[in-house]
């Protein structure tokens, strides 16, 4: 590892100091790769929560999706990440167009619901219809509808990129944050 090096703090003061990573108080030793690791390291990411929504030949469809991102300004596109495991997505495949609702601080109930499976995930939930007909839920802090552009291997996961049709937002409503397995909200600085 000659040459690599990372930055900390050091306790004199605050002032950055290069040390090896395998001298630093935070990493005493490499961890073994595992899911839990994967997890735990991982999980100090802080990232927003979304719900991806479609309208199916019965009714509304929709689940929590925490791995989204923008993809591309030119063409406009943005990639989310279900797993392999769910079964939503591909009933939302089917239908071939999809709405992202960025969740709001308030909305953990949202989070909570649409990661369930065998209910009624729209039950009591108001929303409205995007251009193409996905569901918008009602108060999120954007929403982007989309078409399927493609789809990649993700491992364990299928990488979706979704070509932006339509797009709204509220600049007024806070994230929803996801950070080390709970539910966050980054206060908004002083003006």
């Amino acid at each position: 590892m000659s040459g690599s090096s990372v930055r900390s703090s050091s306790a004199s003061g605050g002032i950055p100091e290069t040390a090896t990573p395998e001298t630093t108080p935070e990493t005493d030793a490499p961890h073994p790769v595992t899911p839990s690791s994967m997890r735990e390291t991982l999980g100090a990411f802080a990232s927003g929560v979304v719900v991806v929504t479609a309208t199916g030949e019965d009714g509304p469809i929709g689940f929590t999706c925490q791995s989204f991102s923008s993809l591309s300004l030119d063409p406009p596109l943005v990639s989310f990440a279900p797993s392999r495991s769910s079964s939503s997505w591909p009933r939302i495949r089917t239908v071939g167009t999809f709405c992202v609702n960025v969740l709001a601080a308030d909305h953990e109930h949202h989070s909570d619901g649409f990661a369930r499976s065998g209910v009624d995930k729209f039950a009591g939930v108001d929303w409205a219809p995007a251009p193409k007909g996905s569901p918008v839920l009602s108060g999120v802090g954007a929403w982007i509808e989309c078409e399927l552009w493609d789809e990649y291997d993700g491992g364990d996961h299928t990488i979706v990129a979704g070509k932006v049709l339509s797009l709204g937002t509220d600049p007024e409503r806070m994230p929803l944050l996801f950070y080390r397995g709970g539910y966050h909200l980054t206060p908004r600085g002083e003006s």
